[in-house]
């Protein structure tokens, strides 16, 4: 599996070095229980949700049409074309997981819903740590 970042921009590396344990899955937590985290995210053109870690089996659906880039924890950069209603299910084995980010590479706001299940194969990640980054003026995680 490639690990190699060495392709990505300085900041993007120094981002995804930061954010290992980053549960932030999306841009707003719109609804928690005891069994699931709903999330939104909601992106314009050229805006990107930062490096975050998926350990929880999960889905998302697209509500628009659009293109995103997303930066891989094994190296890969991924470059997808969207349609409204495209949805995907993801699941994750004890102690597998996946880092990445995702930009909106397009020129239309990129809008999804991602739903996590808490009763998967790994315990959620805490969100009780999250705080604002001035610099880049968005919640993170920190260490």
């Amino acid at each position: 599996m490639k690990t190699d970042h060495s392709d990505w921009p300085q900041h993007i590396i120094d981002e995804f070095e930061r954010n290992q344990e980053n549960p932030r899955v999306g841009n707003t937590l719109v609804s928690e229980t005891d069994r699931v985290r709903v999330w939104t995210i909601s992106l314009k053109p050229g805006e990107r949700l930062g490096f975050h870690k998926h350990v929880l089996d999960y889905f998302w659906t697209v509500m628009t049409n659009g293109k995103a880039r997303s930066h891989h924890g094994d190296g890969s950069t991924v470059e997808v074309e969207y349609k409204a209603g495209d949805t995907k299910h993801l699941t994750y084995a004890r102690g597998k997981f996946m880092i990445h980010d995702l930009e909106n590479s397009g020129d239309t706001e990129l809008l999804f819903t991602t739903v996590e299940f808490k009763d998967s194969a790994n315990a959620p990640l805490p969100l009780t740590q999250l705080t604002m980054d001035a610099r880049e003026a968005r919640l993170v995680w920190a260490k």
